[in-house]
């Protein structure tokens, strides 16, 4: 079979600047790692160089091997090492020194840890904001195996944004998501934050895997319900002849398509849709965007109550 051509708009430009060689000196360091170069993201020279402020990095924390194999992931599976109990002290540093005001946190699954790193999540968070309590985070969570205990000590540390992503629709859960993951699991890990925090709920949805356009519908309406505010679509690539195949490169067309129908039909807070977009795409700038909008829509309201 072959293999389909990337298309034009998925061209890459490589990272470069000042900022990103700052950010990254800061990183090694500290023996820190990042989402943004474990799974090399498309988009991390954009991110950390920041179109406004300070940029976004995003740290994954409890080392770079996953006790799951997800089929579309980069990151390795197995030989798990301990944890570090320096790792939260020195993120917290970290984004200190790089003057970060927003920071996205994440990991690897660790199903082999008796509480799977919620206590790491939850730590790291702490520290963060102890040293600043005005430093927005997002926290990216594993499912936890859907213990609820363990996602409420994530909710309990106080991140601002709590995001778990369910990846694709509910039929391509397997093959692209590891056996133990699952559709209903992770909407309840979603459902959880909802309910249980004040923390704006997130997800992210791949596309180009084989879904049909009314499964993504059905994703984004069952989403909506359990409460999520904020929804991510981007165009899966694959990262190696290893990992599962591209489907279909999706036009920017259908993703700007996709944004309209989150935003204005289903009410979402916000959605990042492009070919190029991931999870934590500008995350604070668009977090931060959103959150203007919505004050000032809500200014408007009481005015026109008033008037």
């Amino acid at each position: 079979m072959s293999r389909a051509r990337k298309p034009e708009w998925l061209k890459m430009q490589p990272p470069a600047g000042e900022r990103f060689t700052d950010i990254k000196q800061s990183l090694r360091e500290r023996d820190l790692h990042t989402v943004c170069e474990e799974a090399n993201c498309p988009n991390m020279g954009e991110c950390w160089s920041g179109r406004e402020g300070p940029g976004t990095a995003t740290f994954m924390l409890m080392g770079e091997r996953c006790s799951r194999g997800c089929n579309f992931c980069d990151v390795e599976t197995g030989g798990m090492d301990p944890l570090d109990s320096d790792e939260p002290e020195n993120v917290a540093d970290a984004v200190a020194d790089i003057g970060l005001d927003y920071v996205v946190l994440t990991s690897v699954d660790r199903d082999d840890l008796p509480d799977q790193g919620a206590g790491h999540f939850a730590e790291t968070i702490r520290e963060i904001k102890r040293r600043n309590e005005d430093v927005l985070v997002e926290a990216l969570i594993p499912d936890f195996q859907g213990e609820a205990d363990l996602v409420g000590e994530v909710i309990d540390a106080g991140p601002d944004v709590l995001a778990h992503n369910v990846e694709t629709v509910e039929r391509l859960q397997w093959p692209v998501r590891d056996r133990r993951a699952g559709y209903e699991q992770s909407l309840s890990v979603l459902r959880q934050v909802a309910e249980e925090s004040d923390a704006y709920a997130k997800t992210s949805l791949m596309l180009g895997v084989g879904e049909y356009d009314h499964e993504i519908y059905q994703t984004l309406g069952d989403l909506r319900s359990v409460g999520v505010d904020i929804v991510t679509l981007g165009q899966y690539l694959q990262p190696s002849r290893s990992h599962l195949e591209v489907a279909d490169y999706v036009h920017p067309d259908a993703f700007e398509t996709w944004r309209e129908v989150a935003e204005e039909e289903l009410n979402f807070l916000y959605c990042a849709s492009g070919p190029m977009v991931r999870s934590s795409y500008r995350a604070g700038e668009l977090f931060i965007e959103a959150l203007e909008r919505e004050d000032a829509s809500a200014a408007a309201a009481r005015e026109r109550a008033r008037s």
